[in-house]
């Protein structure tokens, strides 16, 4: 390792002092060694620590005597091993603050800054790229092998690396400080991420949101979804998994790109360094009728928009194709171009004059050389002079395509992908982050809140009083402390009703046999109220209720749930979706910020799988989403006043076409004492 970073260094250029420390050796390659950290000049920059697990430690705290500003660690053997690596770490992490020396590490390969011609690390493929004109990216990743792949991959692309950083454990330095330096940094400008713990989420956050403000694209691969993934993380770089559907939402709406495979990570880091983020849809031209289809339903899959296109642009088509050619969106060039091959350009030309089209794919089979270079001389001028982003994807997986085509298209900045779905989730990404960054980012006002009653779990008819005094429509009804007086409220507002128990310790009641529905009169109420009353000492001996709820029962609608919990390093997240056994059943929920604008939250609405329930499927009626929205909103804004609530559920939720009936709530709040 010692030999292989001095070669990086001097292999990249470095024309800095390297002093060398040997307890074994004189002199190495010519240059004399020092015996001991002792020895080093006072205030050197920065330390490789090529030592093992046990030595660290003490190298740290020799640095700090000499003024090192920071260290490089490469041994293993700490958080990633279990407890005991954990208290080692924790030591280093101590020793490290204690003598004001920045670590990097443990359990890295260290970092390249090809700005400056720097390589801290034993890689063996590092080495100086002259870039010149071409976007320079910052590559971040907790894992070694992966700040090396990225590095190697982008490069091969023609693309510059700014920075390439391996944090691994992380004891001091962590990804947020490579973040933001990326983020300020002008030779870089685009930053591509593979972080398995986000150690520091609110600061992660706030660092996205900058990097929005600065149009400068952040891809983050993420693994974690899989229990099996997070247990593997935690394994791999000491960290502890965090909640990957909360972060994803969170971070989706601060521009930061998400993506779920290598090659995702790779090509959109492409696409978005080279090009302005696209905000319209897609314009698919190919020389491949099957692709067609195909690229419709990947389209949708992928969540890429492929536009149906302009009168003007039909019109320019029609006279360019031959009469027997499809006209729309894909367009198929079909086998005229063998003979014309300026049907490329025409085609191209014409897509990328249309208001609707924000970017171009095109799916083609390269041919033999002569051909291959045609079709390049036919689409590179009309790609260029379109100025929209554009990617070339050969068709025919690993049959060679010829080096010339592929080197014409990337020297002028166009990507050249191995197949269509990889360039249709590469454009499906860029739209995203560019409809993202232009969307409304004006939080919604801040509103008062009346006080909590109490705190603790709040018992449904209290949490639901407490959302009435919102505005939030509930069933009418009242608490009832025995069956005459349940009797009373049922006549009061009418058959039929529910008999709900009610008991801060009785969140879930049905489960407990403390619900009955579709009471229609008087004896009936009786015998449910006797009933009820014996399941539950059944099932709770010994739970004392507040009352039983008596309420009018709702009328059939859409059933939704919305919700909100305080997660303890993201903060609060508001969630809409399906509701009763649907939202675990089917999982068909969004996520979204508590400071989300109104119209945005209509758009999470839209995602949802059964939207098209809310629209009114096949005549049934709809929903009001308008009134949706306005709960999501008030609920955020509320999730946002009351940092003691840490869990709000109101499940269901029901929606009609004039408005909302909250059936169920739960509201959880912080004991006063925490």
């Amino acid at each position: 390792m010692g030999a292989a970073s001095l070669a990086n260094l001097e292999r990249c250029g470095f024309t800095g002092a390297i002093h060398l420390v040997s307890r074994s050796r004189a002199e190495i390659g010519g240059r004399k060694c020092l015996a001991s950290i002792g020895e080093l000049p006072q205030g050197t920059d920065v330390a490789i620590l090529i030592v093992p697990q046990s030595a660290v430690i003490d190298a740290i705290a020799a640095c700090g005597g000499r003024g090192i500003g920071a260290a490089i660690v490469f041994a293993s053997g700490f958080a990633e091993v279990g407890a005991e690596g954990r208290a080692a770490q924790a030591r280093l992490t101590e020793a490290a603050r204690a003598a004001n020396v920045a670590v990097l590490g443990p359990n890295c390969i260290g970092l390249i800054n090809q700005v400056d011609g720097i390589a801290l690390t034993f890689e063996p493929n590092a080495q100086r790229v002259e870039t010149g004109a071409q976007p320079h990216i910052g590559i971040v990743a907790q894992s070694g092998a992966f700040a090396a792949i990225l590095r190697m991959a982008l490069t091969a692309k023609g693309l510059g690396v700014s920075y390439a950083i391996s944090s691994g454990n992380e004891a001091d330095l962590t990804a947020e400080d490579f973040l933001e330096f990326l983020i300020a940094d002008t030779h870089t400008r685009a930053i591509a991420l593979f972080i398995e713990q986000i150690r520091r989420p609110r600061d992660f956050l706030a660092l996205a949101a900058r990097a929005r403000d600065a149009r400068k694209p952040i891809v983050l691969m993420h693994p974690g979804r899989s229990r099996r993934a997070q247990i593997s993380a935690g394994s791999h770089t000491g960290a502890l998994a965090g909640d990957y559907a909360v972060m994803a939402a969170l971070l989706r709406h601060e521009a930061v790109v998400l993506t779920d495979t290598i090659e995702e990570l790779i090509d959109t880091t492409e696409l978005l360094a080279r090009f302005e983020a696209p905000v319209a849809g897609a314009g698919v031209i190919t020389n491949s009728g099957a692709i067609k289809g195909f690229a419709l339903d990947f389209g949708d899959q992928v969540g890429l928009d492929i536009p149906a296109l302009a009168p003007q642009t039909l019109a320019a088509l029609k006279a360019s194709l031959p009469a027997f050619a499809s006209i729309d969106n894909p367009v198929d060039v079909t086998a005229q171009v063998i003979r014309d091959v300026f049907i490329w350009t025409e085609t191209a030309s014409a897509l990328l004059a249309d208001p609707a089209i924000g970017s171009l794919c095109v799916p083609m089979v390269a041919g033999a050389p002569k051909n291959a270079m045609d079709k390049v001389d036919a689409l590179l001028p009309a790609i260029e002079a379109g100025g929209k982003p554009a990617v070339i994807a050969v068709l025919g997986d690993e049959h060679p395509v010829p080096a010339e085509f592929v080197a014409a298209f990337r020297d002028r900045g166009i990507p050249v992908l191995r197949s269509p779905e990889r360039a249709l989730r590469a454009l499906a990404h860029a739209t995203d982050y560019g409809r993202t960054l232009e969307a409304d980012r004006a939080a919604p006002p801040s509103r008062e809140f009346p006080p909590l009653p109490q705190r603790g779990t709040l018992p449904e008819h209290v949490g639901k009083a407490y959302l009435a005094a919102l505005g939030i429509p509930v069933p009418h009804g009242a608490l009832a402390r025995d069956v005459g007086e349940a009797q009373e409220i049922a006549a009061r507002i009418g058959d039929p009703v529910a008999l709900k128990a009610q008991a801060a310790a009785l969140a879930h009641k049905t489960d407990a046999g403390g619900v009955a529905l579709g009471i229609t009169d008087a004896s009936g109420l009786e015998q449910a109220w006797r009933e009820m009353h014996a399941r539950l000492a059944a099932a709770r001996p010994g739970l004392a209720l507040d009352g039983v709820l008596v309420e009018a029962m709702a009328a059939p609608g859409i059933e939704l749930i919305v919700g909100a919990k305080r997660d303890p390093a993201w903060g609060p997240v508001v969630m809409i979706g399906l509701g009763g056994i649907w939202a675990e059943a089917l999982g068909d929920v969004r996520l979204m910020p508590a400071d989300l604008p109104r119209e945005r939250i209509i758009q999470e609405i839209g995602k949802l799988k059964g939207a098209r329930l809310l629209a009114g499927l096949r005549g049934a009626p709809g929903a009001d989403i308008g009134a949706l929205a306005e709960v999501v909103t008030c609920i955020g804004a509320l999730m946002r006043a009351k940092p003691e609530i840490s869990e709000i559920d109101i499940n269901p939720l029901m929606a009609y076409p004039d408005g909302v009936l909250a059936l169920d709530a739960l509201i959880v709040a912080q004991d006063a004492a925490n």
